[in-house]
Parts: C-alpha cells; structure tokens; sequence
C-alpha cells in the first residue's frame, strides 16, 4: 500500500483517558473529544515531516475510513495532524 501525495494512512489507537484526578472517562466521553489517536502505518509520497510508526493526535472529523486487505484504516491528509508524540 502506497499513499500519494499527502495523504497518511493511519491505524486508530483506542486509549483509555484518565483525568489529572485519577478518574477513567468512559467511552461516551471520549467519542465526545475532538481528536483521536492514532499510528501512522504509511505516509504518502509529500509528507515530509511525519514518519511511519508515528504516533500522532489528528482530528475525528477529518479524513475517510477504509478496509484494505481485512483491516479497517483511516485515511487523512497531513494537515489533519494536530501532534506527533
């Protein structure tokens, strides 16, 4: 699989959210963030910046899902990434 351009292919990462008080939030809240965590599996051919195997915050709302090859991917573009940790 090889995304063109600036487009990056990302596997999501459930995480469990814990607040500064020690509290777990459920899965409701944290549908309810903005951004999602995620691996980058493959960036496209213009990213210059962002590597396979990053871990990275990109927005929920940006980008489209795929299933390639049985696995589900979400695909966004390089300006939907808000961290790269």
């Amino acid at each position: 699989m090889n995304p063109i351009g600036k487009y990056i292919v990302v596997e999501a990462l459930n995480e469990k959210v814990k607040t500064s008080s020690g509290l777990l939030l459920s899965g409701d809240d944290v549908d309810s963030m903005r951004y999602k965590k995620g691996r980058v599996v493959k960036p496209g051919t213009l990213v210059d910046v962002i590597t396979t195997d990053d871990v990275i915050y990109f927005d929920k709302r940006a980008g489209f899902s795929m299933i390639i090859e049985d696995d589900a991917y979400t695909i966004i573009t390089e300006r939907d990434v808000i961290v790269i940790l």
